[in-house]
């Protein structure tokens, strides 16, 4: 009978988070960088699921409930480059890339590069064993998907200063350690 009173006293357990997969990872890795200056506001929001939406082929609903997901992941998340070792253990090179260039889409899609959001997306880019060249090729992509979201422009390729030009990048040799 006591035991019962301290129970309905004691806050309930919260569920424990699902282990992540690359996804999920990233999925929190996005979530955190929005929320790393204490304004995640419904742009960033928005621009998480359709990031998820694209890179891992979601309906709206699917990739909301994803993102989701991720916010409690991230809340009781290991650190940032955990998911990075993560993202690099279970992908390739490609995804790893595509990876980085939805977390300088979240830093840039306020318009403001805050210390704490360019702090984790190092983190994360070190973990994902990726080389400082290949954050500044995504961060240009990301702004290019910025200025243009029309435009196509994939993994491995640069909007050139002419808009008729695309210059395919040979990326540079990857950090060995992270």
């Amino acid at each position: 009978m006591l035991k019962k009173l301290f129970q309905v006293f004691r806050p309930p357990q919260t569920p424990t988070p699902p282990d992540p997969d690359a996804e999920l990872a990233l999925g929190a890795l996005l979530v955190r960088v929005a929320q790393s200056d204490r304004d995640y506001q419904l742009e960033e929001i928005s621009l998480i699921d359709r990031i998820l939406a694209r890179l891992y082929q979601h309906n709206a609903i699917e990739a909301a409930k994803v993102r989701a997901a991720c916010e409690k992941l991230h809340t009781a998340a290991p650190e940032t480059d955990t998911f990075g070792r993560l993202i690099r253990e279970t992908t390739g090179l490609e995804e790893r890339l595509s990876a980085l260039d939805a977390l300088w889409e979240v830093v840039l899609a306020d318009g403001h590069e805050h210390p704490g959001e360019i702090r984790i997306v190092e983190d994360a880019r070190k973990a994902m064993g990726l080389s400082r060249a290949d954050s500044d090729v995504a961060r240009a992509r990301a702004q290019g998907k910025l200025l243009n979201p029309e435009v196509g422009i994939h993994p491995g390729q640069l909007v050139a200063d002419e808009p008729d030009e695309t210059i395919t990048s040979k990326t540079p040799d990857r950090e060995q350690q992270p």
